[in-house]
């Protein structure tokens, strides 16, 4: 039995979609919907594109749940994103909601509160405010971070 890629390069399409697109999934995580886009990019035709993202995900170089987790887990670490953030950013992407939910799963509940906390008591040098004022204003930008605004209320409560 062949593999998508080798009926692919048989048939005499475009191989060179293929091996384009190997590198550019090498190079870090992606989705199918990012491929899709950087194919249309370089003008694959539809039929293309289709062919490609199939070979890709038979090959093992595209796989949406491995892309969920490594998207949440390092918006997290890095960019300390609250777990709403995460949720739009790969729904834009088109990612199925089986996936978010796994890569969520990625972050620790414990590192999560955690970082939600460095986030606001860094956050909270930044205000030359008092009282309410710069209660709403550490609320705005965390939650504006993707964390949840009843989590953000109850930690400011406590802060404070």
């Amino acid at each position: 039995m062949e593999s998508t890629a080798q009926q692919i390069e048989q048939a005499g399409k475009e191989p060179h979609w293929l091996a384009k697109a190997r590198n550019f999934c090498t190079y870090q995580e992606r989705c199918q919907q990012e491929l899709r886009d950087k194919l249309y990019d370089w003008k694959a035709k539809p039929d293309e594109v289709e062919e490609t993202i199939s070979a890709m995900i038979s090959e093992g170089f595209l796989d949406e749940e491995r892309f969920a987790k490594a998207f949440a887990g390092g918006k997290f670490r890095v960019k300390k994103w609250g777990k709403r953030k995460i949720i739009y950013a790969l729904k834009a992407k088109q990612i199925s909601d089986y996936c978010i939910k796994k890569g969520l799963l990625e972050i620790d509940e414990a590192d999560y509160l955690a970082t939600l906390k460095s986030v606001l008591i860094s956050r909270d040098r930044n205000y030359n405010t008092v009282g309410p004022i710069k209660q709403k204003q550490l609320a705005t930008y965390l939650i504006g971070r993707g964390y949840e605004s009843e989590l953000v209320w109850k930690m400011i409560k406590t802060k404070d």
